[in-house]
């Protein structure tokens, strides 16, 4: 067991091979589970961390679906409603409104990813955060206009599904494995 003062926060730690863990306690008196593995550091669980990115991530989401859905369906239907965020109905590829619908859903988890690569940062992260996202549109759903029984509501929701969380992880591992520029240490030799 290793304790030690570092920037005002007392940190004891239990070593263990390549993980650390331990109980960090920050100057406001909370107490954090603390895991640090070899190359990224330590990592705090935070629920409220965790929750905020949630809503953050949700909000965003539906955001650019009704963007994308006020440019491609907006200029089919006579009145936008809810009905084609949340209905399974909507979601059909019988008529070229929904086709547009299906579009909108498609280019939302599209752009879903990019906001993963900002809002959470972590690769291993992003298939939890999507795999959450379109569970709570699920219950969504449910509540608004019952389960969805449309074949093709489920396509596009797991392909959307499947587009966010790969792309997601793809976009993540590609900023995880950049190089760290070293020119402070350069300037000096």
């Amino acid at each position: 067991m290793l304790g030690f003062v570092a920037a005002g926060i007392r940190i004891e730690k239990l070593k263990r091979g390549n993980l650390t863990e331990g109980i960090e306690k920050s100057r406001r008196g909370k107490h954090y589970l603390v895991r640090s593995e070899m190359f990224y550091g330590a990592v705090v669980w935070d629920p409220w961390l965790i929750v905020t990115q949630i809503v953050l991530l949700q909000c965003l989401y539906y955001l650019t679906l009704g963007l994308f859905m006020a440019v491609l369906v907006g200029t089919r239907a006579a009145r936008m409603s809810l009905v084609y965020f949340f209905d399974f109905s909507t979601l059909t590829v019988s008529t070229v409104t929904g086709w547009c619908v299906v579009v909108s859903f498609l280019l939302t988890s599209i752009a879903g990813a990019g906001y993963m690569l900002y809002v959470i940062e972590r690769a291993k992260k992003c298939l939890d955060f999507a795999a959450t996202l379109y569970i709570i549109h699920l219950f969504i759903c449910i509540i608004y206009g019952g389960w969805p029984l449309s074949f093709t509501w489920w396509v596009v929701n797991l392909t959307g599904l499947a587009f966010m969380s790969l792309l997601g992880e793809w976009l993540c591992i590609r900023r995880e494995l950049r190089e760290i520029p070293l020119t402070w240490l350069r300037s000096s030799v």
